[in-house]
């Protein structure tokens, strides 16, 4: 893949806060970096938009001195030492190159979505990041009691009790809704899971839902309360490539 100016898309970028000031030359400004262990900031990047990130990385960096590529991810190094770090999504990466990257990225995608929060959850598929089914439900766990002795006991069994709840339900609607589709004929290319960590782990102790947990991808979506309008935004975001940017 060359990098030149002519493969750049023609996109205004606006005003991004402080934390995000130094992605605007990439992405659009609805783009949020978040910090990653080890320093530097991870973005997502819509695969329609990744030929043009790297163009745009190449130019404000002085040129790429070297490329790294294989089968999970592809690393770009730029002549002032920064790099930008591409983890390949729906992997392996049969052809490990930036181009394959890109067309990797590109391809029409089937997933299904299990966003899971002690509050709620959202479970549905998505046929390039558009909604065909779903099913979302909300949940009542309260919060955590400051108060001592017996008060706090039941209160801390009333809490357990609801959650256990809240999980037995996401569990019943994932069983439902998204298992009986990985074995369809048109079936999903890829399961993407969102939501609080501790509840996907209690989830994964389902036996029924071991075909699903099976062909889950890494990547963890941080989203908020899982509702319809989140399990939209999810479809959208489940697509992109998560890219790590570390300065030279």
């Amino acid at each position: 893949m060359a990098f030149g100016a002519s493969d750049a898309p023609n996109a205004t970028l606006g005003a991004l806060d402080a934390t995000n000031a130094t992605l605007g030359r990439y992405l659009l400004p609805m783009a949020k970096a978040r910090q990653v262990s080890g320093g530097g900031r991870a973005v997502e990047v819509p695969p329609e938009r990744l030929d043009g990130f790297f163009v745009r990385f190449a130019e404000r960096h002085g040129g790429i001195t070297a490329t790294e590529a294989g089968p999970d991810e592809v690393r770009v190094i730029a002549a002032d030492g920064s790099s930008a770090t591409a983890t390949v999504p729906f992997g392996p990466l049969r052809e490990p190159s930036v181009a394959g990257l890109v067309a990797h990225g590109l391809v029409p995608r089937r997933i299904a979505l299990l966003l899971v929060r002690l509050g709620g959850h959202s479970v549905g598929i998505a046929r390039d990041g558009r909604i065909e089914v779903s099913r979302t439900d909300r949940h009542l766990v309260q919060g955590r009691s400051a108060a001592g002795g017996w008060s706090q006991q039941r209160f801390a069994r009333r809490r357990a009790g609801q959650a256990r709840h809240a999980l037995q339900d996401a569990a019943k609607d994932a069983f439902e809704v998204l298992v009986p589709r990985l074995s369809e004929m048109d079936a999903v290319d890829a399961v993407v899971l969102g939501g609080d960590r501790r509840a996907l782990d209690e989830l994964r102790g389902d036996r029924r839902l071991a075909p699903l947990f099976a062909r889950a991808e890494p990547r963890v979506l941080d989203v908020g309360q899982p509702s319809r309008a989140v399990l939209e935004e999810a479809a959208v975001r489940a697509l992109s490539v998560q890219v790590t940017l570390r300065d030279g």
